[in-house]
């Protein structure tokens, strides 16, 4: 599965692209049926189908190695909600400050980009600590790898930022400065559809 780019024009996939992603999270769905029990996958194809930009950003989580799958539906909101499933940290994710600010910051060995603007660029949102721990109890994630997940205004304010990792069979909470960078920290997203 090719990057179609970030460019509003750009975010269409053909009708090849399509038909790729939506086997592949129809496959996903159908090996963990732990994660989203009493849903069924003819409702989420179907919305999918409706919704092409949002089928884009499921493809641009899985090009970047996020594996998403569907772990939830708001009833109230209609929505399907889909989170990176990957095993550890996305692979083509990792190596990211957490914003634009922290990156600006950097005098020397810049990081290739941000985690709070490469998920804008995918359509997708940053997990929070609350749905990071949410995933943690359909496996165990980030046994290896770190994610950054969505910092409170108060914490970014003070230059922090927050990342989550499950070690111990527990997931933990930490902190580090915004504009810090590591091979093995990456970031986790959410869509709705």
């Amino acid at each position: 599965m090719r990057s179609s780019g970030v460019d509003n024009e750009k975010r269409k996939l053909s009708s090849e692209q399509c038909a790729e992603i939506l086997g592949v999270l129809k496959a996903r769905f159908e090996k963990n049926m732990n994660r989203h029990k009493g849903l069924e996958w003819t409702k989420i194809q179907a919305k999918l189908e409706t919704n092409t930009e949002k089928l884009w950003s499921l493809n641009e989580m899985e090009i970047t190695g996020g594996e998403p799958d569907v772990i939830g539906h708001d009833i109230k909101m209609d929505e399907y909600i889909f989170y990176d499933c990957s095993a550890q940290s996305p692979k083509g994710r990792r190596s990211f400050c957490y914003d634009r600010k922290a990156l600006e910051s950097r005098k020397a060995h810049k990081p290739e980009n941000n985690a709070l603007d490469r998920a804008a660029d995918m359509g997708i949102e940053l997990l929070t600590e609350e749905q990071y721990r949410e995933l943690q109890r359909l496996g165990n994630f980030d046994t290896k790898t770190s994610s950054w997940v969505k910092t409170p205004s108060y914490i970014r304010k003070l230059g922090g930022a927050i990342f989550c990792d499950r070690r111990y069979d527990t997931v933990f909470v930490y902190h580090n400065g915004a504009e810090s960078y590591y091979a093995a920290r990456g970031f986790r997203g959410s869509l709705r559809v």
